[in-house]
């Protein structure tokens, strides 16, 4: 018995482009120093979402159908996506502000507000705690 060739898959659909890392200013060519991150655009996002749908897409279409169904949590949202921002030293935001998360409209690095930005930065997340309540040790331990 001659079995079958197995049927092609749906075509893999790439991930949107990404910049090659870089300085992010208009017309610098300088290798990038420092990061941030940022929220992304409108744009951006419907990228991402596309491409995490795309690969759903593509998950369910060669599941196994005698296997349980794949499941997968919510699609991206611009609350928990970041993009990276580059900047060469010329460029670059102060330590501070490049340790915090930017608006997606964040101009930076802009020339003209260097070392600043034009956005307010999403507050750090909260420290966690140094130490915490000791708890008793089993008494045949004392």
């Amino acid at each position: 018995m001659i079995t079958p060739a197995p049927e092609p898959g749906p075509p893999v659909l790439p991930l949107p482009p990404s910049p090659t890392p870089g300085c992010s200013s208009a017309g610098c060519l300088a290798a990038p120093l420092v990061q941030w991150q940022r929220r992304p655009t409108d744009g951006e996002l419907e990228a991402v979402v596309a491409a995490e749908q795309a690969r759903r897409d593509q998950v369910l279409a060669v599941a196994a159908p005698h296997q349980s169904t794949p499941v997968f949590g919510p699609l991206p949202t611009a609350a928990d996506t970041t993009i990276a921002v580059y900047a060469c030293g010329s460029h670059a935001i102060s330590m501070n502000l490049a340790a915090l998360v930017h608006a997606s409209s964040c101009t930076a690095p802009d020339p003209e507000l260097l070392p600043r930005c034009n956005c307010t930065p999403e507050p750090p997340p909260a420290p966690a705690p140094v130490h915490t309540d000791a708890l008793p040790l089993p008494d045949h331990w004392q």
